[in-house]
Protein backbone atom coordinates (compact mmCIF):
# COMPACT_ATOMS: atom_id res chain seq x y z
CA UNK A 1 0.00 0.00 0.00
CA UNK A 2 1.42 3.62 -1.08
CA UNK A 3 2.78 5.54 2.22
CA UNK A 4 0.11 8.10 3.31
CA UNK A 5 2.12 11.29 4.74
CA UNK A 6 0.10 14.56 6.70
CA UNK A 7 2.78 17.21 6.80
CA UNK A 8 2.53 19.52 10.06
CA UNK A 9 3.05 23.38 9.86
CA UNK A 10 4.69 25.23 13.07
CA UNK A 11 4.21 27.70 14.18
CA UNK A 12 6.17 30.15 11.81
CA UNK A 13 4.75 28.67 9.29
CA UNK A 14 7.16 26.49 7.77
CA UNK A 15 6.32 22.43 7.33
CA UNK A 16 6.34 20.51 10.58
CA UNK A 17 7.35 17.08 10.79
CA UNK A 18 5.80 14.75 8.39
CA UNK A 19 3.77 12.12 10.41
CA UNK A 20 4.92 8.40 8.18
CA UNK A 21 4.08 4.42 8.90
CA UNK A 22 6.82 3.71 11.01
CA UNK A 23 9.88 1.75 9.69
CA UNK A 24 11.20 -1.45 10.92
CA UNK A 25 13.72 -3.85 10.87
CA UNK A 26 13.34 -4.99 7.12
CA UNK A 27 13.50 -0.85 6.25
CA UNK A 28 17.06 -0.81 8.54
CA UNK A 29 18.40 -3.96 6.98
CA UNK A 30 18.46 -2.64 3.58
CA UNK A 31 19.74 0.68 4.22
CA UNK A 32 22.47 -1.22 6.09
CA UNK A 33 22.96 -3.41 3.12
CA UNK A 34 23.38 -0.16 1.05
CA UNK A 35 25.38 1.09 3.19
CA UNK A 36 27.84 -1.76 2.67
CA UNK A 37 28.57 -0.73 -1.05
CA UNK A 38 31.18 1.53 -0.65
CA UNK A 39 32.59 -0.86 1.69
CA UNK A 40 32.86 -3.41 -1.27
CA UNK A 41 34.19 -0.71 -3.41
CA UNK A 42 36.69 -0.13 -1.16
CA UNK A 43 38.56 -3.66 -0.40
CA UNK A 44 37.57 -5.98 -2.90
CA UNK A 45 40.25 -5.19 -5.51
CA UNK A 46 42.71 -5.17 -3.19
CA UNK A 47 43.80 -8.80 -3.52
CA UNK A 48 44.43 -8.58 -7.13
CA UNK A 49 46.24 -5.34 -7.41
CA UNK A 50 49.18 -7.57 -8.11
CA UNK A 51 47.33 -9.46 -11.05
CA UNK A 52 46.56 -6.75 -12.57
CA UNK A 53 49.92 -5.03 -12.27
CA UNK A 54 51.13 -8.61 -14.64
CA UNK A 55 47.82 -8.76 -17.10
CA UNK A 56 48.52 -4.60 -17.75
CA UNK A 57 52.08 -4.56 -17.51
CA UNK A 58 52.77 -2.80 -20.95
CA UNK A 59 50.38 0.31 -20.60
CA UNK A 60 52.12 3.08 -19.61
CA UNK A 61 51.91 4.65 -16.19
CA UNK A 62 50.91 1.08 -14.58
CA UNK A 63 52.52 1.86 -10.88
CA UNK A 64 49.77 4.92 -10.47
CA UNK A 65 46.93 3.26 -12.45
CA UNK A 66 46.91 0.04 -10.81
CA UNK A 67 46.18 1.53 -7.39
CA UNK A 68 44.23 4.52 -8.65
CA UNK A 69 41.69 1.77 -9.12
CA UNK A 70 41.67 0.91 -5.48
CA UNK A 71 41.51 4.62 -4.24
CA UNK A 72 39.95 6.39 -6.95
CA UNK A 73 35.97 5.58 -5.44
CA UNK A 74 36.90 6.82 -2.34
CA UNK A 75 37.98 10.45 -3.67
CA UNK A 76 34.98 10.55 -5.53
CA UNK A 77 32.49 10.02 -2.48
CA UNK A 78 34.84 12.46 -0.54
CA UNK A 79 34.10 15.00 -3.52
CA UNK A 80 30.40 14.33 -4.77
CA UNK A 81 29.09 13.43 -1.47
CA UNK A 82 27.76 17.24 -0.76
CA UNK A 83 26.31 17.32 -3.91
CA UNK A 84 24.62 14.40 -3.25
CA UNK A 85 23.05 15.84 -0.01
CA UNK A 86 21.89 18.72 -2.03
CA UNK A 87 20.25 16.50 -4.75
CA UNK A 88 19.03 14.30 -1.85
CA UNK A 89 17.23 17.51 0.12
CA UNK A 90 15.95 18.99 -3.41
CA UNK A 91 14.79 15.62 -5.56
CA UNK A 92 14.05 13.28 -2.50
CA UNK A 93 16.17 10.42 -1.01
CA UNK A 94 14.53 7.37 -2.52
CA UNK A 95 14.65 8.33 -5.99
CA UNK A 96 18.57 9.03 -5.73
CA UNK A 97 19.17 5.77 -3.99
CA UNK A 98 17.84 3.80 -6.33
CA UNK A 99 19.34 5.45 -9.55
CA UNK A 100 22.67 5.18 -7.41
CA UNK A 101 22.27 1.72 -7.15
CA UNK A 102 21.74 1.21 -10.49
CA UNK A 103 24.51 2.79 -11.61
CA UNK A 104 26.76 1.34 -9.07
CA UNK A 105 26.19 -2.25 -10.33
CA UNK A 106 26.71 -0.81 -13.93
CA UNK A 107 30.31 0.84 -13.32
CA UNK A 108 31.41 -1.90 -11.28
CA UNK A 109 30.96 -4.69 -13.51
CA UNK A 110 32.29 -2.50 -16.09
CA UNK A 111 35.64 -3.42 -16.05
CA UNK A 112 33.99 -7.57 -17.08
CA UNK A 113 34.09 -6.17 -20.67
CA UNK A 114 36.55 -3.71 -20.17
CA UNK A 115 39.81 -4.40 -22.13
CA UNK A 116 42.32 -1.07 -21.25
CA UNK A 117 43.73 -0.14 -17.50
CA UNK A 118 42.49 3.58 -18.50
CA UNK A 119 38.60 2.47 -19.31
CA UNK A 120 38.93 0.34 -16.34
CA UNK A 121 39.94 3.00 -13.92
CA UNK A 122 37.69 5.80 -15.54
CA UNK A 123 34.83 3.21 -14.47
CA UNK A 124 35.84 3.50 -11.53
CA UNK A 125 35.29 7.15 -11.15
CA UNK A 126 31.42 5.97 -11.98
CA UNK A 127 31.47 3.60 -9.17
CA UNK A 128 33.29 6.08 -6.54
CA UNK A 129 30.38 8.89 -7.76
CA UNK A 130 27.55 6.61 -7.30
CA UNK A 131 28.98 5.45 -3.84
CA UNK A 132 28.62 9.03 -2.69
CA UNK A 133 25.05 9.26 -3.31
CA UNK A 134 24.37 5.65 -1.47
CA UNK A 135 26.02 6.30 1.57
CA UNK A 136 24.25 9.74 1.90
CA UNK A 137 20.93 8.47 1.14
CA UNK A 138 21.20 5.30 3.38
CA UNK A 139 23.07 6.97 6.47
CA UNK A 140 20.50 10.24 5.68
CA UNK A 141 17.27 7.58 5.70
CA UNK A 142 18.43 5.55 8.50
CA UNK A 143 17.85 9.15 10.55
CA UNK A 144 15.03 9.90 9.02
CA UNK A 145 13.02 6.55 9.07
CA UNK A 146 14.44 6.31 12.95
CA UNK A 147 14.69 8.33 16.33
CA UNK A 148 16.46 8.42 19.57
CA UNK A 149 17.51 4.24 20.89
CA UNK A 150 16.64 3.19 17.52
CA UNK A 151 18.66 5.63 15.49
CA UNK A 152 21.65 5.05 17.63
CA UNK A 153 20.68 1.09 17.75
CA UNK A 154 20.81 1.71 13.50
CA UNK A 155 24.36 3.63 13.29
CA UNK A 156 26.12 1.93 15.80
CA UNK A 157 24.74 -1.13 13.71
CA UNK A 158 25.86 -0.07 10.12
CA UNK A 159 29.21 0.98 11.46
CA UNK A 160 29.35 -2.70 12.94
CA UNK A 161 28.40 -4.51 9.60
CA UNK A 162 30.42 -2.47 7.61
CA UNK A 163 33.58 -3.42 9.46
CA UNK A 164 32.22 -7.45 9.25
CA UNK A 165 31.66 -6.74 5.86
CA UNK A 166 35.30 -5.28 5.38
CA UNK A 167 36.52 -8.67 6.24
CA UNK A 168 34.30 -10.54 4.61
CA UNK A 169 34.90 -8.34 0.92
CA UNK A 170 38.68 -9.05 1.19
CA UNK A 171 38.46 -12.79 1.46
CA UNK A 172 35.68 -12.97 -1.13
CA UNK A 173 37.75 -10.63 -3.68
CA UNK A 174 41.31 -12.84 -2.96
CA UNK A 175 39.09 -15.93 -3.36
CA UNK A 176 37.26 -14.94 -6.37
CA UNK A 177 40.42 -13.20 -8.31
CA UNK A 178 42.15 -16.97 -8.07
CA UNK A 179 39.82 -17.97 -10.34
CA UNK A 180 40.45 -14.72 -12.61
CA UNK A 181 41.23 -11.06 -11.89
CA UNK A 182 37.51 -10.20 -13.35
CA UNK A 183 35.74 -12.61 -11.98
CA UNK A 184 36.01 -10.07 -8.38
CA UNK A 185 33.62 -7.73 -10.35
CA UNK A 186 30.70 -9.59 -10.50
CA UNK A 187 29.88 -8.94 -7.14
CA UNK A 188 28.75 -4.91 -7.87
CA UNK A 189 25.98 -6.91 -9.47
CA UNK A 190 24.59 -7.16 -5.91
CA UNK A 191 23.73 -3.51 -5.80
CA UNK A 192 20.85 -4.31 -8.40
CA UNK A 193 19.75 -7.32 -6.32
CA UNK A 194 18.72 -5.43 -3.38
CA UNK A 195 17.65 -2.38 -5.21
CA UNK A 196 14.57 -4.42 -6.12
CA UNK A 197 12.99 -4.91 -2.00
CA UNK A 198 14.35 -0.86 -1.87
CA UNK A 199 11.86 0.38 -4.70
CA UNK A 200 8.89 -1.28 -2.96
CA UNK A 201 9.50 -1.11 0.67
CA UNK A 202 11.64 2.52 0.76
CA UNK A 203 9.55 5.69 1.05
CA UNK A 204 10.18 9.36 0.84
CA UNK A 205 9.89 10.76 3.73
CA UNK A 206 8.32 13.83 4.28
CA UNK A 207 7.56 14.82 0.48
CA UNK A 208 5.75 17.93 0.92
CA UNK A 209 8.61 19.39 2.82
CA UNK A 210 11.43 18.84 -0.33
CA UNK A 211 10.53 21.98 -2.37
CA UNK A 212 11.85 23.85 0.79
CA UNK A 213 14.96 21.87 1.27
CA UNK A 214 17.00 24.19 -0.83
CA UNK A 215 15.93 27.50 1.17
CA UNK A 216 16.95 26.24 4.33
CA UNK A 217 20.57 26.87 4.49
CA UNK A 218 23.30 24.75 5.96
CA UNK A 219 23.76 25.37 9.60
CA UNK A 220 27.71 25.54 9.01
CA UNK A 221 28.12 26.72 12.33
CA UNK A 222 26.83 23.70 13.95
CA UNK A 223 28.22 20.87 10.86
CA UNK A 224 31.66 22.53 10.71
CA UNK A 225 32.81 20.88 13.97
CA UNK A 226 31.67 17.87 13.94
CA UNK A 227 33.08 18.03 9.61
CA UNK A 228 36.60 19.08 11.16
CA UNK A 229 36.92 15.99 13.74
CA UNK A 230 35.53 13.67 11.58
CA UNK A 231 38.12 14.45 8.48
CA UNK A 232 40.54 13.42 11.31
CA UNK A 233 38.61 10.32 12.73
CA UNK A 234 38.38 9.41 9.05
CA UNK A 235 42.44 9.07 9.09
CA UNK A 236 42.20 7.36 12.45
CA UNK A 237 39.68 4.93 11.26
CA UNK A 238 41.54 3.50 8.48
CA UNK A 239 44.89 3.88 9.80
CA UNK A 240 45.08 -0.13 10.84
CA UNK A 241 42.85 -0.88 8.02
CA UNK A 242 45.21 -0.29 5.42
CA UNK A 243 48.48 -0.65 7.49
CA UNK A 244 47.96 -3.24 10.16
CA UNK A 245 48.94 -6.26 7.57
CA UNK A 246 52.34 -4.12 7.04
CA UNK A 247 53.13 -3.88 10.50
CA UNK A 248 52.41 -8.29 11.06
CA UNK A 249 54.81 -8.60 8.21
CA UNK A 250 57.45 -6.36 9.29
CA UNK A 251 57.24 -8.65 12.35
CA UNK A 252 58.51 -11.41 10.36
CA UNK A 253 55.40 -12.99 9.50
CA UNK A 254 54.43 -14.17 5.93
CA UNK A 255 51.61 -16.36 6.46
CA UNK A 256 49.23 -15.05 4.71
CA UNK A 257 46.37 -16.82 7.07
CA UNK A 258 47.93 -15.18 10.24
CA UNK A 259 48.17 -11.78 8.93
CA UNK A 260 43.86 -12.22 7.79
CA UNK A 261 43.84 -13.46 11.01
CA UNK A 262 45.09 -10.09 12.52
CA UNK A 263 42.91 -8.09 10.55
CA UNK A 264 40.18 -10.07 11.16
CA UNK A 265 40.32 -9.60 14.97
CA UNK A 266 40.43 -6.00 14.99
CA UNK A 267 37.32 -5.75 12.63
CA UNK A 268 35.70 -7.82 15.48
CA UNK A 269 36.95 -5.23 17.87
CA UNK A 270 35.24 -2.76 15.62
CA UNK A 271 32.30 -4.00 15.00
CA UNK A 272 32.09 -4.80 19.12
CA UNK A 273 32.60 -1.02 19.53
CA UNK A 274 30.47 0.46 17.01
CA UNK A 275 27.43 -1.76 18.48
CA UNK A 276 28.13 -0.46 21.92
CA UNK A 277 27.65 2.43 21.12
CA UNK A 278 23.80 2.11 21.52
CA UNK A 279 24.33 1.40 25.09
CA UNK A 280 27.05 3.98 25.80
CA UNK A 281 25.06 7.02 23.64
CA UNK A 282 23.65 8.12 26.91
CA UNK A 283 27.31 9.21 28.10
CA UNK A 284 26.96 12.30 25.67
CA UNK A 285 28.49 13.08 22.67
CA UNK A 286 31.83 14.64 25.08
CA UNK A 287 32.47 11.69 27.06
CA UNK A 288 31.81 9.25 23.81
CA UNK A 289 35.00 11.49 22.08
CA UNK A 290 37.40 11.40 24.78
CA UNK A 291 36.53 7.31 25.37
CA UNK A 292 37.16 6.71 21.62
CA UNK A 293 40.08 9.14 20.85
CA UNK A 294 41.10 7.47 24.40
CA UNK A 295 41.74 3.80 23.34
CA UNK A 296 42.70 4.78 20.18
CA UNK A 297 45.75 6.52 21.56
CA UNK A 298 46.22 3.60 23.52
CA UNK A 299 45.68 1.11 21.00
CA UNK A 300 48.33 2.54 18.26
CA UNK A 301 50.46 3.48 20.88
CA UNK A 302 51.10 -0.11 21.27
CA UNK A 303 50.87 -1.52 17.89
CA UNK A 304 54.24 1.17 17.35
CA UNK A 305 56.54 -0.24 19.93
CA UNK A 306 54.91 -3.74 19.69
CA UNK A 307 58.05 -6.57 19.25
CA UNK A 308 55.49 -9.20 18.70
CA UNK A 309 52.73 -10.23 17.09
CA UNK A 310 50.53 -10.68 19.85
CA UNK A 311 51.23 -7.50 21.27
CA UNK A 312 50.33 -5.66 17.82
CA UNK A 313 46.86 -7.48 17.89
CA UNK A 314 46.12 -6.21 21.54
CA UNK A 315 46.85 -2.50 20.30
CA UNK A 316 44.93 -3.20 17.35
CA UNK A 317 41.97 -4.57 19.62
CA UNK A 318 42.35 -1.32 21.75
CA UNK A 319 42.17 1.08 19.30
CA UNK A 320 39.82 -0.61 16.82
CA UNK A 321 37.00 -0.58 19.68
CA UNK A 322 37.56 2.82 20.46
CA UNK A 323 36.84 3.30 16.46
CA UNK A 324 34.13 1.57 16.57
CA UNK A 325 32.53 4.08 18.76
CA UNK A 326 34.34 6.70 17.23
CA UNK A 327 32.40 6.73 13.43
CA UNK A 328 28.64 6.95 14.92
CA UNK A 329 29.24 9.06 17.88
CA UNK A 330 30.33 11.52 15.07
CA UNK A 331 27.67 11.55 12.88
CA UNK A 332 25.14 11.49 15.57
CA UNK A 333 26.85 14.70 16.72
CA UNK A 334 26.58 16.12 13.15
CA UNK A 335 23.05 14.98 12.25
CA UNK A 336 21.00 15.37 15.53
CA UNK A 337 20.41 18.59 15.43
CA UNK A 338 19.83 19.10 11.61
CA UNK A 339 16.05 19.99 10.48
CA UNK A 340 14.44 17.37 7.97
CA UNK A 341 15.24 20.01 4.73
CA UNK A 342 18.83 20.28 6.13
CA UNK A 343 19.55 16.61 6.76
CA UNK A 344 20.95 15.38 3.00
CA UNK A 345 22.94 17.91 2.65
CA UNK A 346 24.92 17.74 5.98
CA UNK A 347 24.93 14.08 6.04
CA UNK A 348 26.70 14.93 2.55
CA UNK A 349 29.13 17.43 4.23
CA UNK A 350 30.09 14.43 6.63
CA UNK A 351 30.42 11.88 4.30
CA UNK A 352 32.31 13.91 2.52
CA UNK A 353 35.03 14.59 5.28
CA UNK A 354 35.05 10.89 6.01
CA UNK A 355 36.27 9.80 2.92
CA UNK A 356 38.45 12.64 2.57
CA UNK A 357 40.12 11.04 5.99
CA UNK A 358 39.91 7.21 4.19
CA UNK A 359 41.59 8.72 0.84
CA UNK A 360 44.20 10.78 2.71
CA UNK A 361 45.47 7.80 5.19
CA UNK A 362 48.20 6.09 3.48
CA UNK A 363 49.18 9.39 2.00
CA UNK A 364 49.52 10.92 5.69
CA UNK A 365 50.85 8.02 7.08
CA UNK A 366 53.36 7.27 4.07
CA UNK A 367 54.67 10.23 4.54
CA UNK A 368 55.00 10.05 8.05
CA UNK A 369 56.71 6.84 7.65
CA UNK A 370 59.11 8.17 5.48
CA UNK A 371 59.74 11.44 7.32
CA UNK A 372 60.21 9.40 10.77
CA UNK A 373 62.21 6.50 10.03
CA UNK A 374 59.20 3.93 10.12
CA UNK A 375 55.42 2.97 9.74
CA UNK A 376 55.83 2.29 13.63
CA UNK A 377 57.05 5.88 14.32
CA UNK A 378 54.39 7.01 12.25
CA UNK A 379 51.53 5.13 13.61
CA UNK A 380 53.04 6.17 17.26
CA UNK A 381 52.67 9.91 15.97
CA UNK A 382 49.02 9.09 15.15
CA UNK A 383 48.46 7.92 18.52
CA UNK A 384 50.29 11.28 20.34
CA UNK A 385 47.68 13.09 18.04
CA UNK A 386 44.48 11.18 19.09
CA UNK A 387 46.05 12.26 22.51
CA UNK A 388 45.94 16.12 21.68
CA UNK A 389 42.60 15.29 20.67
CA UNK A 390 41.48 14.04 23.75
CA UNK A 391 42.45 16.76 25.93
CA UNK A 392 40.98 18.78 23.39
CA UNK A 393 37.76 17.93 23.85
CA UNK A 394 37.96 17.63 27.23
CA UNK A 395 38.59 21.58 27.21
CA UNK A 396 36.54 22.44 24.49
CA UNK A 397 34.48 19.65 23.56
CA UNK A 398 30.39 19.66 22.52
CA UNK A 399 28.24 20.23 25.47
CA UNK A 400 27.77 17.25 27.88
CA UNK A 401 24.40 15.83 26.02
CA UNK A 402 23.07 12.71 25.42
CA UNK A 403 22.93 11.21 21.58
CA UNK A 404 19.62 10.39 21.71
CA UNK A 405 17.73 13.17 20.13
Amino acid sequence: MENIQLAGTARNGTPGPAVTRPAGRFQAALLVAGSCMPVLGAVLLAPILPTLSQVFAGTPGVAILVPLTLTLPALFVALFSPLAGYVADRVGRKQLLVFAMLAYAAFGTAPLWLTSLESIALSRVGVGIAEAAIMTCCTTLLTDYYQGEQRNKYLGLQTMVSALAATAFFALGGALGSISWRTPFWLYAASAVIVIPMIFKLWEPARSQRTTAVRTPVPWRQIGAPAAVTLFGGIVFYALIVHLPYVITGLGVADAALIGLAAAIASLATAAGAISFRFLAKLGTKNLLALAFGLAAVGLSLVSVAGNVPLAIAGAVIASAGTGVLLPTLLTWAVNGLEFQQRGRGTGIWTGTLFIGQFLTPIVLGAAAAGLGSLGFALGALGIACAVALLAVLVRGPRMVAVTH
